[in-house]
C-alpha cells in the first residue's frame, strides 16, 4: 500500500512558478506510475500531470506546456514544477499512482493564484 504527503503549495501571483513536491512511502513506488491530480472547489478531482515507471509524462491540454513532472525514485519523491501559473490553476493538488489512483488520498497542499 503507497501513502502520499504532498507539500509545497501556496499563495502565488499570476505569471508565477511554484513546485509541488510529493513524498511516497511503500515499497512498490518504483514501478508503479504516479500522477498529479487537482481539485478546486465545486470541480471533480481531475489528472493535471504523470509519470509512469519509464520516466514518459502526459499533461492535461489545460496545462500543457507549463507544468513539469518529474520523480526521483531513490528518493521515492515526485514533482510538480508549475510556471505561468493562471488563477484557474488554483486548487488543492493532490499525487496518487497513476491510471488507477487508489482510495486512500494525501491531505494535498493548496495553491491559490491571486493578484
Amino acid at each position: 500500500q503507497l501513502q502520499f504527503v504532498e507539500s509545497g503549495g501556496g499563495l502565488v501571483q499570476p505569471g508565477d512558478s511554484l513546485t509541488l513536491s510529493c513524498s511516497v512511502r511503500g515499497a512498490l513506488f518504483p514501478i508503479v506510475g504516479m500522477g498529479w491530480y487537482r481539485q478546486a472547489p465545486g470541480t471533480q478531482r481531475e489528472l493535471v500531470a504523470a509519470i509512469n515507471s519509464d520516466g514518459i509524462t502526459k499533461y492535461s491540454d489545460s496545462v500543457k506546456g507549463r507544468f513539469t513532472v518529474s520523480r526521483v525514485d531513490t528518493k521515492y519523491m515526485v514533482y510538480l514544477q508549475m510556471n505561468s501559473l493562471k488563477p484557474e490553476d488554483a486548487a488543492v493538488y493532490y499525487c496518487n499512482s497513476e491510471p488507477n489512483p487508489l482510495n486512500s488520498w494525501g491531505q494535498g497542499t493548496q495553491v491559490t493564484v491571486s493578484a
